[in-house]
């Protein structure tokens, strides 16, 4: 059986693949509920997956920036915050709350061929910094990760592959599939 990775992002598949190299792709943008709890957004997905392909075995992601100046917030919420956003803002509202700590988490929903689900994550802890450079991923340009001198945007591909949050949360399921 294969298995598959519903998203439209080839950057979040390149990242999964390279832990899990047999995955193949499904370019479809799911919709996304406006919710706080990660969880329910990737029962939601996998429901609406499931709809267009129930004998898949699939897995669908959803990632968030959690900011402790603002108790988590925006969490799974962070594209929707982008949009209105920029973020220089972010990293300003940071500094002006005098907290700039954040956590990067990622869910990933598994969804056999039989019907069953599962749950996986990962995440890492870091601080908002002042972007340095462009990104076409996000947040990536002001996340940078405790332990390391460079923000996830300054990171080569592989660099923040070996470390991520989506990389543990893949792990994590290859694990599981292995057993």
């Amino acid at each position: 059986m294969e298995l598959y990775f519903i998203t439209g992002s080839i950057n979040k598949y390149d990242e999964i693949k390279s832990v899990i190299p047999n995955l193949k792709q499904l370019k479809i943008n799911l919709p996304e509920i406006q919710e706080l709890n990660p969880k329910k957004i990737i029962e939601e997905k996998l429901k609406k997956a499931e709809e267009f392909f129930p004998s898949l075995e699939f897995i669908v992601e959803d990632t968030g920036l959690y900011l402790d100046c603002l108790d988590g917030f925006p969490g799974p919420l962070i594209k929707w915050f982008l949009k209105e956003n920029s973020l220089r803002k972010i990293h300003y509202l940071t500094e002006k709350l005098e907290n700039n700590n954040a956590t990067a988490k990622t869910v990933i929903g598994y969804r056999d061929n039989l019907g069953n689900k599962l749950y996986f994550e990962g995440e890492i802890d870091g601080k908002i910094v002042l972007p340095k450079v462009e990104s076409n991923f996000g947040w990536d340009p002001i996340f940078k990760p405790n332990g390391y001198e460079l923000s996830f945007g300054e990171m080569s591909r592989e660099e923040k592959n070996k470390i991520s949050m989506r990389k543990i949360a893949a792990e994590k399921l290859k694990d599981y599939l292995e057993h």
